[in-house]
């Protein structure tokens, strides 16, 4: 189902063959992302992403939009923490004007200086959006407890500071040493063979740049006991988010920990959801989620609750996690959590996009694209016993960091809480 064919200059063409399919997904995916930034520079991947719409030597910024969603298409792109993607949708007969508009922005842009201080302002509103998100704004201040003074605790988009410091000489810097062949995939899923697909890359591959780009800096933990913070704010809610540090991608224990998050907050048969929103009706919201990274990775509880019932439900959620860590799981819960990550798996599979994403995330990510009944091998494999190992590993006080928004003036009283697992 997957061919993978790397060219003599580093770039590599992954793809899906899907000859069911009327469409055809394909991103051009790039291993560096916000992580990979300085302090000075935070923010520049994600201002690259905007920049690379706004015009070509061959394109307007009307006319890259008008060449893909006139012809019945999608066009859009992401930065994370670990990579960027610029990627398109559309009949599957369109594949070689997708390809056309994607390598024309990455391999071309015009990034004048007329659309680098438009494209600024257009950043900062976007960051006012997400502050008016409290949801959101809670995440990104767990990210700074995680990880205080290191690129992981940045904002993706940068700050208002590093956005005004930086200028089109530092942008267009970093994309010419940083953007390039040995950290760049072409990834496309649909109806197109691999043959077709490499024959269309070949005229586009010789203008990459060739090279590897440095490594990102390594975390760092060292935390003794739970941290805490809090943005007190006029809210009607308490946004709350628990991070707990876990382990990177590579790490043998995430299939354990993924299941282990599917029994404690994943979907409405949770032990979270049923505990707290069922039972007692303390939250509408409530769930859990993991992040790998290269080298580390987290697991976050998060809620949006009456600030009066703050304490009860951090006191359910430990609760919960101290449940976990001492009585391994049913039979039949863990045989329900299983099924459900297999069946998400397998619902995944139906899409152009998501086989897209699903190749460039494992590439990225592993140097290797694992096949889905690999992943439910490895899954198969877990027992009770491990979850409950994995939980006992996790849920300690030196792992943890809350983030609040909240109209309190203070959280402190929430520490001694924490420090009762």
């Amino acid at each position: 189902m997957y061919q993978v064919t790397r060219l003599n200059n580093g770039l590599t063409l992954a793809t899906a063959e899907m000859p069911h399919m009327i469409g055809v997904s394909v991103g051009i995916w790039v291993g560096v992302g916000s992580r990979y930034e300085s302090a000075e520079l935070n923010g520049v991947c994600h201002f690259i992403e905007h920049l690379l719409f706004k015009g070509t030597k061959r394109r307007t910024a009307r006319e890259i939009s008008q060449a893909v969603e006139g012809v019945g298409g999608y066009l859009n792109a992401f930065t994370s923490e670990e990579s960027t993607c610029f990627h398109a949708r559309a009949c599957h007969d369109r594949f070689e004007e997708l390809l056309d508009v994607l390598a024309d922005m990455l391999l071309d842009p015009k990034m004048a200086p007329v659309e680098v201080a438009k494209e600024r302002e257009v950043i900062k509103e976007e960051m006012a959006m997400y502050l008016d998100e409290p949801q959101h704004q809670v995440q990104e201040l767990l990210n700074a407890t995680l990880w205080p003074g290191q690129p992981l605790g940045r904002p993706i988009t940068g700050t208002t500071k590093t956005l005004d410091r930086m200028r089109r000489q530092h942008i267009v810097g970093y994309l010419r040493t940083h953007y390039l062949t040995g950290n760049t995939l072409v990834v496309a899923a649909g109806r197109i063979t691999h043959r077709a697909a490499l024959r269309a890359l070949r005229p586009y591959a010789r203008h990459f740049s060739v090279g590897r780009p440095p490594p990102c800096l390594p975390v760092t933990v060292d935390q003794q006991g739970p941290r805490l913070a809090l943005c007190s704010k006029r809210t009607e809610q308490t946004q709350m988010a628990l991070g707990i540090h876990t382990w990177s991608r590579h790490d043998a224990r995430r299939y354990a920990l993924r299941l282990l998050n599917t029994i404690l907050g994943e979907n409405m048969s949770s032990r979270l959801f049923q505990v707290i929103r069922e039972d007692r009706g303390l939250a509408y919201s409530i769930y859990s989620s993991p992040s790998f990274f290269h080298d580390t990775g987290d697991l976050v509880i998060s809620a949006g609750l009456d600030t009066d019932n703050l304490e009860q439900v951090l006191r359910l959620v430990l609760r919960e996690l101290r449940r976990l860590a001492r009585t391994a799981p049913g039979t039949a819960e863990l045989r329900r959590a299983r099924d459900y990550v297999n069946g998400q798996i397998d619902l995944g599979q139906e899409s152009t996009d998501s086989q897209m994403n699903w190749m460039g995330e494992q590439l990225l990510g592993y140097g290797r694209i694992f096949r889905p009944g690999q992943i439910k091998d490895h899954l198969a494999q877990v027992t009770a016993a491990q979850i409950r190992q994995v939980a006992n590993e996790l849920f300690r006080p030196e792992r943890f960091s809350l983030a609040l928004v909240s109209p309190l003036r203070s959280a402190a009283y929430l520490g001694s809480i924490l420090c009762a697992v």
